[in-house]
């Protein structure tokens, strides 16, 4: 048994962990020579991001499905380059909207360069991971472009917020589903379509990337206000301080709004002020660590990652399903 990734998935097969780790060494050459340019400067920004690192989450689930299929189709490697491109661009796109200062542990583009650069380098890197798209055929054009319509349509829904009337955690969920539920579908569907698996098989895993895509990203909204550490390759409570909505804070409001407690109202409060103030900002971080909407959400990471687990239940016993079930373990694990 290996450990593969920064997830510690334990692999239990010599020939499966061969295959993964050869697939994702070579993603990562892909992804060095697609951020290459001419212009020493657009390189340096354009691998800004790459160099520091990541999970390769999204690389490591098309690796895992191809598995079902041939796992040494010429197409497997380029989509993998092409949907871990795609997430790259999203967080130079995203730290400007966000004003962050920190990515992955290194000073975020836009800190280091500015806005204009970080919003044209992320174009850069979409740029390139179309070209190498155009390559794989017309369908993979066709599945890519709808998982990125969905992902701007969440970030677009984020930003513009629920509409009057619409419950604000349902409006979240939908954000997420396209933030990020998109994209990790499309890796699962990548992985399985380009390894030539069968249709009922590619289905599946791209209903499985869907609803695991969505636990991931309520891992992270938990380890924002949960970790001490910088897991999430943010600082802890970046999220809180720039008022950007997760689900802890958005199940506080509604326990709030729907019984009126006090605590939980005076919370709401200081949540409304000026977290920009770090002992404001301290505070609330350490009242929301013992609230009981925290536990919530994590009740409801591992509800959707369970039921990610529930959809590979028709694939066949093999070390690929096992990985891919403990790959929902891990993703729960880091909201612990």
């Amino acid at each position: 048994m290996t450990v593969v990734g920064p997830f510690g998935l334990s692999v239990r097969d010599q020939a499966l962990e061969t295959d993964v780790q050869a697939g994702l060494a070579a993603v990562e050459a892909g992804l060095l020579e697609a951020t290459k340019s001419e212009v020493p400067f657009i390189t340096e920004a354009a691998q800004h991001l790459v160099r520091a690192g990541g999970k390769r989450f999204r690389p490591l689930l098309v690796m895992l499905a191809a598995q079902f299929g041939d796992p040494y189709a010429p197409g497997i490697v380029p989509s993998a380059v092409v949907v871990e491109l795609t997430h790259l661009a999203t967080l130079y796109h995203d730290d400007v909207m966000d004003e962050a200062d920190v990515r992955r542990g290194v000073e975020s583009a836009n800190t280091r360069w500015g806005n204009s650069v970080a919003v044209l380098t992320g174009d850069f890197l979409f740029a390139r991971a179309s070209h190498i798209l155009a390559d794989l055929g017309p369908e993979a054009v066709r599945i890519q472009a709808e998982a990125f319509e969905r992902l701007v349509t969440g970030q677009i829904l984020e930003t513009a917020g629920p509409r009057d009337g619409r419950d604000p955690v349902a409006h979240y969920m939908d954000v997420i589903a396209g933030k990020t539920g998109s994209l990790i579908a499309v890796s699962g569907r990548f992985g399985a379509l380009m390894s030539g698996a069968d249709e009922r098989v590619v289905d599946i895993l791209t209903q499985y990337g869907e609803r695991l895509g969505t636990a991931f990203q309520l891992a992270d909204d938990v380890l924002d206000i949960a970790s001490d550490s910088h897991e999430s390759g943010k600082t802890p409570g970046t999220d809180l301080r720039e008022g950007i909505p997760t689900l802890p804070v958005l199940l506080l409001r509604e326990a709030a709004a729907r019984e009126g407690r006090a605590e939980d109202l005076e919370l709401v409060s200081l949540l409304d002020g000026d977290l920009t103030d770090d002992a404001r900002h301290a505070e609330a971080l350490a009242r929301l660590r013992v609230h009981p909407a925290l536990e919530q959400a994590r009740r409801d990471t591992v509800r959707y990652a369970e039921d990610a687990r529930a959809m590979l239940a028709p694939l066949p016993d093999c070390f690929a399903k096992a990985a891919l079930e403990e790959l929902c373990d891990a993703v729960v694990h880091r909201a612990g």
